[in-house]
């Protein structure tokens, strides 16, 4: 599972994903700075840490990480292979989650590759390049199933969803019913993907740019997404907000290990049993599992001790099939 951020060229991806992964990708005033994507690691800011940690007083905390993309910036005909493209679309297709970089900012020193500062259309841009793609994508496929005279239930859908897409709307905003999605999973359509928007802003507002991130809200709501703002200049809390939706978009959540050696998050699906997490940890976990003990963090934090924990009986001994919830502190019963 990873995370991808996109946006046209010089709008900050670069620098916003060297901040986020400790990475040294390469960030000039040009077009195409980024040619190949560059591939990271971030770690998920997660305060429950912190406060097991003022607890337990271990030698080290480990939060969750996600793994994160760096792709290069798309313009318009990308669909048709210019500038990028082909190169853009194809690693978009290997994420899960997007995150849309768009310009807010003004710096008279960076190139605009459409010459002025308008959000609003920039995001049409990207936009409108992903849809195209995504047509063509449908296009093609219905070209096959017609040719094998194949009319069903997958059709129907692709033919949908090919009508949706030409009134200019991401498939993701399309209301699926029961398992339509599982029909055109295999796509891996551009526009069906969830997206956080990223306003990168100047260090301080304007009354326009005001006005432009109120449009973009209204445009990002009837997404049903969601819209941060921030400042790279400044490096600011927005980056961790951004992480955390980027996190529950990736329909992952945190299970700790806790001791005095170290406090360790550790990622899995939403749903998991405790079986299936056990392997998170060791492969091995699974062959030897015979419980897991449970503790959930609100009662940890409230009661401060395992002992105490015990005492107000808030201890559990789940079996295989339990289900994980976040922020349960596990210790797993193996078969030695």
């Amino acid at each position: 599972m990873k995370c991808g951020i996109i946006g046209l060229p010089n709008t900050g991806k670069s620098t916003f994903f060297n901040l986020i992964s400790n990475s040294k990708a390469l960030s000039k005033n040009f077009p195409f700075c980024t040619i190949e994507p560059n591939y990271g690691i971030t770690k998920v800011p997660d305060e429950r840490l912190y406060k097991l940690k003022t607890i337990i007083n271990p030698m080290k905390i480990i939060p969750s990480e996600i793994k994160i993309v760096d792709i290069a910036g798309l313009i318009k005909g990308s669909h048709r292979g210019e500038g990028l493209g082909n190169k853009f679309l194809s690693h978009i297709r290997e994420i899960n989650v997007i995150i849309h970089m768009i310009r807010f900012f003004h710096e008279i020193n960076i190139i605009h590759v459409e010459g002025s500062i308008n959000p609003i259309r920039d995001k049409e841009i990207i936009d409108t390049e992903l849809q195209l793609k995504d047509l063509e994508t449908i296009e093609k496929r219905l070209e096959k199933v017609t040719k094998k005279n194949k009319t069903n239930k997958y059709t129907d859908i692709l033919k949908k969803i090919f009508s949706f897409l030409r009134k200019g709307k991401n498939i993701r905003m399309y209301p699926f019913k029961y398992d339509e999605k599982e029909h055109i999973k295999d796509l891996q359509l551009l526009t069906i993907k969830p997206v956080i928007y990223v306003c990168n802003i100047d260090d301080k507002l304007n009354p326009k740019t005001n006005l432009y991130i109120e449009k973009m809200k209204k445009i990002v709501e009837t997404e049903n997404s969601t819209l941060i703002t921030l400042s790279l200049k400044k490096n600011n809390l927005g980056i961790d907000q951004v992480l955390k939706n980027t996190y529950k978009l990736l329909n992952l959540q945190s299970f700790f290990t806790v001791g005095k050696q170290e406090i360790r998050s550790w990622s899995i699906p939403n749903p998991c049993t405790a079986y299936e997490a056990s392997s998170v940890i060791h492969t091995d976990f699974k062959k030897k599992f015979i419980k897991a003990k449970v503790i959930h963090y609100d009662d940890f934090i409230k009661y401060e001790s395992e002992e105490n924990v015990k005492k107000a009986g808030k201890v559990l001994l789940a079996g295989k099939n339990y289900f994980i919830k976040d922020g349960d502190i596990v210790d797993f019963r193996l078969n030695q």
